[in-house]
C-alpha cells in the first residue's frame, strides 16, 4: 500500500450515493485507460471505499450492492476509478507536474542528440532550460510518453535536437568479460554477440544515443578502460525519429 500523502482521491456519484478510494495518481490514470497490469494492493492507501475519505465515512452495505452488486473493496475500487472522477488538489497536481517534468527532461535527454554536433548528447540541463525558453507545459494527468512528441515539436526551433539509436560494437578482454558483457546488454537490443577463443566477448548493441556517455562509462568502468568500442556508421544500422 501506498502512504495518505501519496494518494489522491478517486470519487464516483451513483443512485444517489458517493463512493471514493484512495489511490496513486499515476495508477488511476493506468487503470482509467485499462492499462494497469501491477497488483491493485500496491497502489491503494486503503483496502476501503468510503462515503467521505476525508472523515472515514463509509456507504451503506446495500448501497455498494446495489451499484456494484458486491461489496469486496477489492472489486469495487477499480470501478470508482474507471467511472469516476479523479481529483487533486493544488499541492498535489504541482508534485505531479513536477515529477512529470523531471521524468520527460530524463526521457528526452536519454534519446536525444545534437545532430549539429556530431550527434552529442545534450546535457539534462539544456533540455530543461529549452522547454522553459519554448514556454512547454507539463501536462501532470497524462503519461510521460504521450508528451514526448509535443515537447520535441516545441524545443526543435529551440535546440537542434531529434532522437536517434545508435549501434555500438564493443570487445570486452576476456578478463572482464563475464561481468562486464552483462552490464553492455542492458543497455538496449544485442545484435550479436560472440565469445571468442581466447575468452573475450564481442557484442553488437543498439541503444537511445543520448545514453551514449552513460554506456561509455560503464564500458570502461568494468573493463577497467581495456574495453575497445566503435560505433557503426551504417545508416541502415540508426533509426531516426
Amino acid at each position: 500500500m501506498i502512504s495518505l500523502d501519496e494518494a489522491v482521491t478517486a470519487r464516483l456519484e451513483s443512485h444517489g450515493a458517493r463512493f471514493e478510494v484512495l489511490v496513486d495518481p499515476d495508477a488511476a490514470l493506468e487503470i482509467k485507460r485499462d492499462e494497469f497490469d501491477g497488483d491493485l494492493e500496491d497502489v491503494i492507501a486503503a483496502e476501503d471505499v468510503f462515503e467521505d475519505a476525508s472523515r472515514g465515512d463509509r456507504p451503506a452495505e446495500d448501497d455498494l450492492e446495489n451499484v456494484f452488486d458486491t461489496t469486496d473493496p477489492l472489486e469495487i475500487i477499480p470501478e470508482v476509478i474507471k467511472e469516476g472522477e479523479i481529483q487533486i488538489t493544488a499541492d498535489q497536481r504541482r508534485e505531479m507536474q513536477e515529477q512529470k517534468r523531471k521524468q520527460l527532461i530524463d526521457t528526452i535527454a536519454r534519446n536525444a542528440v545534437n545532430p549539429q554536433m556530431d550527434n552529442a548528447p545534450h546535457p539534462p540541463e539544456r533540455i530543461e532550460n529549452a522547454l522553459e525558453q519554448a514556454g512547454f507545459t507539463v501536462d501532470p494527468m497524462e503519461p510521460v510518453e504521450s508528451q514526448v512528441d509535443d515537447a520535441l515539436d516545441d524545443l526543435r526551433p529551440v535546440i537542434p535536437i531529434r532522437f536517434e539509436e545508435v549501434t555500438v560494437a564493443v570487445q570486452i578482454p576476456a578478463e572482464y568479460a563475464g561481468s562486464a558483457q552483462a552490464q553492455v546488454r542492458q543497455f538496449g537490443d544485442l545484435e550479436r554477440e560472440e565469445w571468442q577463443a581466447d575468452g573475450s566477448w564481442i557484442g553488437v548493441i543498439t541503444f537511445p544515443a543520448g545514453m551514449q556517455n552513460d554506456f561509455y562509462d560503464v564500458v570502461n568502468e568494468h573493463s577497467s578502460g581495456e574495453a575497445e568500442t566503435e560505433i557503426i556508421k551504417d545508416k541502415d544500422d540508426l533509426k531516426t525519429r
